[in-house]
């Protein structure tokens, strides 16, 4: 039986090891800490119409491609049951707060319709009829029947359940390496563990000899709100805003509880800030009054591994590594199709050229030109 070594125990990392278990490699997980990164606070928006913007050509086919994968992902996990990894079909709306905002929304929305996406333009009052909870100075809104959402904590219980103790809570330092070819790993104490395949799937916490890759840490701080003792959930939808040119999100759960997110910096601080919950706060109150009679559980902030063009960096570096990281904001949405080809590189399957090439790690080292809008 081939072997492999995943290492990093985050949403790639482990619907990668399991995806490679599924196609039966003997497959071990290393990660001092599972889940406890980017993963561990995702708000877990499935939502490829949502996050297209201008100037990425590259990105969104690959996110439309990994939502349309998404059920099968969790049918392989628990077949007709997926509420259990938190899976809602729960559509989205995207909401603008004035006039300013309501025509940004209408560009982005004739990208999206463009580019073959479902986004139906509507009157606040459609808004409103929608999701009553909606407040006064919201003026009209874009309906997203495809972008929907799943519960990353759930995803990743499950995915770690499956694996059960083929994932080992140590670190790893470094490589082993003969001939220029990767042969397994180095753990913290000094022990080496060999495998047929190594796969790197450790976003900012790069090993030696992979410091020259163009990762930057990208912190999002992040709420998650519960309502107070017996009141009704406040939304039944993901709702996203365009608050005076800020973007923000209310991502409902199962349970009536919240994700409210998030803000985008990147003044290497890995706490909360301040200035960026209180934003959050004001401006979601904005477009749900609603959310001012919730109680706060959870505050919290992490670091997302950003690629220059925001595209994720997979490939393979020597005949036995290969790597995959880079996943910005999308780790949870491109988790589905980032897993497939991590693991069809590992099988050294045949992958479409453009869409290595797009993905390339050595796509950075060479001259190239800018990338005009889709």
């Amino acid at each position: 039986m081939a072997s492999a070594i995943v290492v990093g125990a985050g949403i790639i990392g482990l619907t990668t090891a399991w995806r490679l278990v599924e196609r039966g490699w003997d497959v071990a997980v290393f990660d001092p800490a599972p889940v406890s990164g980017a993963s561990h606070v995702a708000a877990g928006m499935l939502a490829p119409a949502s996050e297209v913007v201008w100037g990425q050509p590259s990105l969104y086919p690959l996110m439309v491609e990994s939502a349309r994968r998404y059920p099968e992902l969790i049918d392989r996990l628990y077949a007709g049951r997926p509420q259990e990894v938190g899976y809602l079909p729960s559509e989205t709306l995207v909401v603008a707060a004035d006039h300013a905002d309501r025509t940004a929304l209408d560009e982005r929305t004739s990208l999206q319709t463009s580019l073959g996406l479902k986004a139906h333009r509507i009157t606040s009052l459609d808004a409103r009829r929608l999701e009553p909870g909606l407040g006064p100075a919201v003026v009209g809104g874009v309906h997203l029947p495809d972008d929907h959402q799943i519960d990353p904590r759930a995803l990743c219980a499950v995915l770690l359940d499956r694996l059960g103790d083929r994932v080992v809570r140590q670190e790893v330092t470094g490589f082993v390496e003969r001939g220029g070819v990767t042969r397994g790993v180095v753990l913290a104490g000094g022990e080496a563990h060999h495998a047929d395949q190594t796969v790197v799937c450790t976003g900012l916490g790069l090993l030696p000899g992979l410091e020259a890759l163009p990762l930057r840490p990208v912190f999002g701080d992040i709420l998650r709100l519960v309502p107070t003792t017996g009141t009704p959930p406040l939304l039944g939808r993901t709702v996203r805003g365009l608050v005076r040119g800020r973007s923000v999100y209310l991502v409902p759960r199962a349970d009536g509880g919240l994700v409210l997110g998030a803000t985008v910096r990147e003044d290497d601080d890995p706490l909360p800030s301040t200035e960026g919950v209180h934003r959050l706060l004001d401006d979601a109150r904005r477009i749900v009054p609603g959310v001012l009679d919730t109680r706060i559980l959870e505050v919290s902030a992490r670091a997302r591994p950003g690629t220059p063009d925001d595209v994720p960096i997979v490939g393979r570096l020597d005949p036995g590594r290969v790597i995959s990281t880079g996943y910005f904001r999308h780790g949870i949405l491109l988790a589905p199709l980032g897993s497939d080809i991590t693991a069809d590189l590992v099988e050294s399957r045949e992958i479409d050229d453009e869409l290595l090439a797009a993905l390339d790690p050595h796509r950075f080292d060479r001259p190239h030109s800018t990338p005009g809008a889709p």
